[in-house]
């Protein structure tokens, strides 16, 4: 019988993914923070532990939850399989476009790369460990997560509640994002028959902030502000051809689904 560990489940991903796979009425093991795993019986562990927008302050935390307690699952418990999840912010700094195999760059000097070197020495954990352990590096993952600090997030709340966005980063900036649909329907594929150790989840293409904020102004009509002081930034481009062969893969389009979003954004 197929059985599923999801550690992170009160997250953002981790609870979509929980929910997904108890509607296919597949067995799905939440275990709370501070509780004690068995050593056995684990089947296919998700593990969707991390920090995100509150790394820079959380330094410590970051690094137990992206390196240490990883460590200690992989260590001391057995498993089927076990699906790590990165992100594809390490490939900061590199030329499009982005594959599996492209060189990562960080540097430790700087405090921002502290959440990329983290997730690398959480995979560099995996890779070593000799068993069956995947990483999966999601782009900037969407969806009905209202309430998060992260970009996409705020200015949908800033343009359905204000009626005003103010951007800190320039219109021309831009970068990669995926459903968390998208997301929670391919884990599952990849933590059953994926046959490679490594794979990019995204959407394969870059959405910039000006194309946002025109259909956020179709949408809700609201004024859209750009700081004098902000910034271009362009992530990579993300090679997703890895998973379009292997699964078929065809992500949703942010553009898309943006009407969905401020509809349910609007009902909470």
């Amino acid at each position: 019988m197929t059985t599923y560990t999801i550690l992170g489940s009160k997250g953002f991903i981790g609870s979509h993914l929980a929910r997904s796979i108890r509607e296919k009425s597949i067995s799905c093991y939440c275990p709370g923070r501070d509780e004690k795993l068995p050593e056995k019986g684990l089947g296919h562990i998700v593990y969707c532990i991390g920090l995100t927008a509150d790394f820079r302050t959380r330094p410590y935390d970051t690094v137990d939850a992206h390196v240490c307690t990883l460590l200690d699952v992989i260590r001391n418990h057995d498993f089927d399989s076990l699906i790590y999840l990165s992100s594809a912010r390490v490939y900061q700094g590199n030329c499009n476009p982005c594959t599996e195999e492209s060189t990562i760059q960080a540097n430790p000097l700087d405090a921002n790369d502290l959440y990329n070197i983290s997730k690398i020495m959480g995979e560099a954990v995996c890779f070593a460990s000799g068993k069956k352990v995947r990483v999966v590096r999601l782009s900037n993952v969407y969806g009905d997560d209202f309430m998060s600090e992260n970009f996409l997030s705020s200015v949908i709340r800033d343009a359905v509640v204000k009626r005003k966005v103010v951007l800190n980063t320039s219109l021309d900036s831009e970068k990669d994002y995926i459903s968390i649909h998208d997301v929670v329907d391919i884990l599952p594929r990849i933590a059953e028959k994926g046959q490679f150790s490594l794979y990019n989840v995204a959407s394969g293409r870059n959405t910039s902030n000006s194309d946002i904020m025109k259909k956020l102004q179709d949408l809700t009509h609201c004024e859209i502000m750009v700081n004098p002081s902000a910034k271009k930034v362009c992530h990579p481009r993300i090679s997703i051809e890895k998973i379009r062969k292997e699964f078929s893969f065809s992500p949703s389009s942010l553009l898309d689904d943006l009407q969905k979003i401020i509809i349910q954004f609007s009902g909470t």
